[in-house]
């Protein structure tokens, strides 16, 4: 389908639009539609020239810079969750428990094993300071005397064993309580209450949302640009947003099948309404120069058919193909042909399209 098509049909919409509208209005009714809008009535912009960043994009992706996967250290059942997805969790605060009455009576029985080892090692002690003085009487050998010595290290040596037997246990029992790294957010719960838990088997998914970062990937060729770049900008499209990066760090380091390097944005803190995972749009500020910019709202885009609705005083809005470039930013996208510096566009093409044509 031409564009020429696309444009009749689109004016052909607006027409036949509004002449239902006028018709429903004239049957008159509780249920008749609300009026259309007079043409002066649609908001509208001015197509500005004016100086303008000029930049080299690239797409990206929003990650945390603290993101990790808690996992279980021992084997239980998970007896506790207090935390689902979604919640704020503070660093040390428990997030999650392990049936711990076997680690409990491990660690009773390494006790035990502790207290058995004193007993022994006091027992060789004393036998050994007795040896010590029959040997300087002359009663025992010097044979007896080392045997004497033997026993009280081996029971020194069985007393340490014992007691890093009890150290991790106890270590051990503590892993029983799965306590949060540093602050941050729940992004997933792998397990439900009562499941088995096994070492190494993931718990809860969590990040920072004070630090976060937006990764890109640009081709070699850029790499010097954008190291030279003024300032950076990141556009998030889904929540219509622009971010000031803090920094910018390209990774020393290209990838040999594609060409490509890694860039790592630095976001500013605490950015509210940005996650891990979403599509985001690098800009690398390298210049400025004057361009035509006409605002955002007013682009409307129909399949191949990139237009705006031309409103002038005294006239009905008419529909105008533009062709766009690339410089844009927070206000404006640039338009290389199509329209002209002190023309008006309607910031709502949908109300615009409605309005009647005399």
């Amino acid at each position: 389908m031409t564009t020429e098509r696309l444009i009749r049909i689109f004016a052909g919409a607006s027409i036949a639009a509004a002449a239902l509208a006028a018709g429903l209005s004239a049957c008159g009714g509780a249920n008749a539609p609300p009026a259309i809008p007079a043409a002066a009535a649609v908001p509208s912009g001015a197509v500005e020239l004016r100086e303008v960043d000029l930049d080299q994009s690239a797409e990206a992706v929003v990650e945390a810079v603290h993101q990790s996967t808690v996992s279980s250290q021992i084997a239980g059942r998970i007896v506790e969750l207090r935390f689902d997805v979604g919640d704020r969790v503070r660093k040390g605060d428990v997030i999650a428990r392990i049936d711990e009455r076997a680690a409990t009576q491990a660690l009773a029985a390494s006790e035990a094993q502790v207290r058995s080892a004193e007993a022994a090692l006091a027992n060789a002690r004393a036998q050994y300071e007795r040896s010590r003085q029959l040997f300087a009487q002359k009663f025992i050998s010097q044979a007896a005397l080392d045997k004497s010595e033997a026993d009280f290290k081996a029971a020194e040596s069985q007393m340490k064993a014992m007691l890093a037997g009890a150290g991790q246990a106890a270590t051990e029992r503590s892993f029983a309580t799965i306590v949060a790294p540093y602050g941050g957010v729940v992004s997933a719960r792998h397990v439900q209450l009562g499941e088995m838990a096994t070492p190494g088997k993931p718990i809860m998914t969590g990040f920072d949302p004070a630090s976060l970062r937006v990764t890109a990937t640009i081709s070699s060729s850029q790499v010097a640009a954008i190291q030279g770049a003024r300032r950076t900008r990141v556009e998030i499209p889904s929540a219509g947003r622009w971010i000031e990066a803090k920094g910018i760090t390209v990774v020393p380091a290209a990838d040999p099948r594609t060409h490509s390097t890694e860039v790592r944005i630095e976001l500013p803190e605490d950015v509210q309404g940005v996650y891990p995972g979403i599509f985001a749009r690098a800009h690398f500020v390298v210049g400025s120069a004057p361009r035509i910019m006409a605002p955002r709202a007013a682009i409307l885009r129909r399949g191949e058919l990139t237009a705006v609705y031309v409103i002038a005083e005294g006239a009905p809005a008419q529909l105008r193909q533009v062709r766009v470039g690339t410089a844009a930013d927070e206000r404006g996208v640039e338009v290389l042909a199509g329209l002209k510096p002190g023309e008006r566009v309607a910031l709502d093409p949908v109300a615009a399209g409605l309005v009647p044509v005399s």
